[in-house]
């Protein structure tokens, strides 16, 4: 039987997703996201549900109503961000890069109770294993293919006045990327058809340098916006247009040989 000329997509997840950190009037989509990105040649983005904020729940239906939008055995891709908001990484930003740093190292500690140890007890490893089993049963024939998170910062140097806060921040992302990669080994071990990707290296010698200024080779967008500053960005701590084109990249890399291929025009 010949191979379906195109492939069903849907994208789940939260902000990194969405392509936005705006959480206003719903869920709205950045002008540019990774799902979109993804949806060409054979792949067909058929829905993108993620939002701003979304958390990984208890329960059947782990990610609320975004599971609703897989369609059984007709979708063939499923694309999925999530794990930072459950661990509320927004609020150990806002602590930890405040002048000056205000409960920076609770913030830490409260997502650290929550994210556990990798390879150990982790809440959150828990969460994910429910979630890829949940998503694995929505969308039986589908790929599904689970991003981690980029360093946010450089590695600063040691006259860098937040270099503790940074340190921290980026050591926390890492724990985060591996709990997540650990989840999905164990449910790829449970027969769900799942692939991690790890886009540290596409981001790497792009993260911000001063969150407090404009860093134009970045693919995160700082603090403030850079045309022109000061007023803080909306956008903050999130990729830039640059940055989700390296998670496509990235993304692409798991995918089989022949699904970016340019859609049949008969179909």
């Amino acid at each position: 039987m010949a191979a379906p000329s195109i492939f069903p997509y849907v994208a789940l997840g939260d902000s990194y997703a969405a392509g936005t950190a705006s959480q206003q009037d719903g869920c709205p989509h950045g002008p540019v996201n990774y799902p979109e990105l993804l949806g060409s040649g054979r792949i067909v983005l058929t829905d993108n549900v993620a939002c701003s904020g979304a958390k990984i729940q208890a329960g059947s239906n782990p990610l609320g109503t975004q599971l609703s939008a897989l369609n059984g055995s007709g979708t063939r891709l499923v694309t999925l961000t999530v794990g930072a908001a459950n661990l509320g990484l927004s609020a150990v930003l806002d602590a930890c890069l405040a002048t000056p740093p205000v409960n920076c190292g609770p913030e830490i500690a409260r997502a650290q109770g929550v994210l556990g140890v990798c390879g150990g007890e982790s809440p959150l490893g828990g969460l994910l294993i429910n979630l890829y089993g949940e998503v694995a049963k929505a969308a039986p024939r589908a790929r599904i293919v689970v991003t981690g998170y980029p360093l946010l910062f450089e590695s600063p140097a040691d006259t860098d006045p937040d270099r503790i806060a940074k340190t921290a921040i980026n050591k926390a992302t890492t724990d985060l990327n591996c709990v997540i990669e650990r989840a999905v080994a164990v449910a790829n071990d449970a027969d769900a058809n799942i692939h991690y990707v790890d886009v540290t290296e596409e981001f790497a010698r792009h993260g911000i340098v001063d969150p407090r200024s404009c860093n134009r080779s970045a693919f995160i967008h700082s603090l403030v916006n850079c045309d022109p500053p000061p007023p803080q960005d909306p956008e903050a701590f999130h990729p830039t247009a640059a940055g989700y084109r390296a998670y496509a990249e990235a993304i692409k890399t798991k995918l089989p040989n022949g699904w970016l291929d340019k859609q049949d025009p008969s179909v």
